[in-house]
């Protein structure tokens, strides 16, 4: 469980800042996200192959932008 304590002084809007902050840190919602709904195990990996395609199809595109630049 995340928390925060509140500091002498300290105003509730850095206090919510700094609870915010902690949230994204710990990558509390990606969790929440991805755990929103059962995948079983073979979507998953179909999931994570269409994932890789992609990001690898991005980086190809990448260089392809950075050859053509010179």
């Amino acid at each position: 469980m995340t928390y925060v304590v509140r500091r002498d002084n300290e105003s509730s809007e850095s206090l919510i800042k700094r609870f915010r902050r902690k949230v994204s840190r710990d990558r509390i919602l990606s969790e929440l996200r991805r755990r929103r709904y059962f995948v079983t195990k073979g979507e998953g990996e179909r999931i994570a192959k269409r994932k890789g395609i992609a990001r690898a199809r991005r980086k190809a595109r990448k260089r392809r932008q950075k050859a053509n630049r010179y």
